[in-house]
C-alpha cells in the first residue's frame, strides 16, 4: 500500500509510503488520503490527524508520469478533492516532515494546524521551473508568512531550503499562529481552514517538552511533534 493508515491512541496516522518513488503522489494516493481524512473526521475516537512520510523523504511531489496519463480535470479530480478535504478538516491536522518535501509536499503544510520540520528537511516549490502556476493558494499564503521579497525568491527560483532556514521555521510558526490572526488575537494558535472547534488551539506547542512513547504517543514521530500531539490529546496536561 502506498498510503498507510492506522489509528493510534486517538491519532489517525496517514503515512505516505512509496519510498521506491521518493513518495511521489499519484491520483490513487490522493484519493486514499482524502478517504482517510473523511474517515478520521467521522470517527469519534479520533481526536487528531497526523500526515507523515518515510524516514528521509516526506514526498517528492506529484508523480508526473501519472499526471500526464490522467491529468486532473475539474473539481472532481482526486488532487482537488484532497486539497479541499485537507483544508476543510475540522479536527487538528499535524504534519511531521523529514527529508524532501517538494511541491505539494511544501504547499500542503500551509493548510495544516501544526507543522514540525526537521532541520535536515529540504523543501522546495519548483512550479515556475516546471512551467506551472503555484498551487494550493501558495502564492497568497507564502507572502503572508515570509514577506513578499522572500516569497518571490522561493516561488520564482524554486530553490530548495532547509528546515533550519528562517523561512523554513516561518512555515512552522505560521501554522501555530494563523488561527490567532483569523480570530483577531495575537495569542499563538494552530491554524486550520476547517470550521471545527479544535481543542487545545490556544497554545503554541512547538516548545512543548518531548514525551516518551509509553505515555500514549505515536511510534516513530519527531519528538517535538510527539509532544504537541500529546498535549492536544490530553487536555489535563495543559
Amino acid at each position: 500500500m502506498t498510503i498507510r493508515t492506522v489509528n493510534t491512541n486517538g491519532v489517525a496516522v496517514i503515512e505516505i509510503a512509496r519510498p521506491e518513488k521518493k513518495n511521489a503522489l499519484t491520483q490513487a494516493m490522493y484519493t486514499a488520503m482524502s478517504e482517510a481524512i473523511v474517515a478520521a473526521e467521522a470517527d469519534p475516537g479520533v481526536r487528531a490527524l497526523l500526515i507523515t512520510g518515510q524516514p528521509g523523504i516526506f514526498t517528492s511531489g506529484n508523480d508526473l508520469e501519472d499526471f500526464m496519463q490522467r491529468p486532473p480535470q475539474g473539481e472532481d479530480s482526486p488532487v482537488f478533492q484532497f486539497m479541499k478535504t485537507l483544508s476543510e478538516c475540522g479536527k487538528p491536522v499535524v504534519a511531521a516532515v523529514t527529508g524532501g518535501a517538494i511541491g505539494i509536499g511544501t504547499t500542503m503544510l500551509l493548510h495544516c494546524d501544526l507543522v514540525y520540520v526537521s532541520d535536515e528537511a529540504r523543501l522546495a516549490m519548483p512550479f515556475v521551473t516546471l512551467g506551472l502556476v503555484p498551487e494550493y493558494a501558495s502564492s497568497l499564503l507564502i507572502p503572508q508568512r515570509v514577506g513578499h521579497a522572500k516569497a518571490t525568491e522561493l516561488l520564482l527560483l524554486g530553490e530548495p531550503f532547509s528546515g533550519r532556514a528562517p523561512h523554513g521555521r516561518a512555515l512552522q510558526r505560521a501554522a501555530a499562529r494563523r488561527g490567532a490572526r483569523e480570530q483577531g488575537t495575537d495569542a499563538p494558535r494552530p491554524a486550520g481552514a476547517g470550521q471545527g472547534n479544535h481543542r487545545g488551539r490556544g497554545r503554541d506547542l512547538r516548545q512543548a517538552p518531548a514525551q516518551p512513547r509509553g505515555d500514549g504517543g505515536v511510534p516513530g514521530l519527531l519528538p517535538e511533534a510527539q509532544a504537541g500531539l500529546l498535549q492536544v490529546l490530553n487536555p489535563a496536561a495543559r
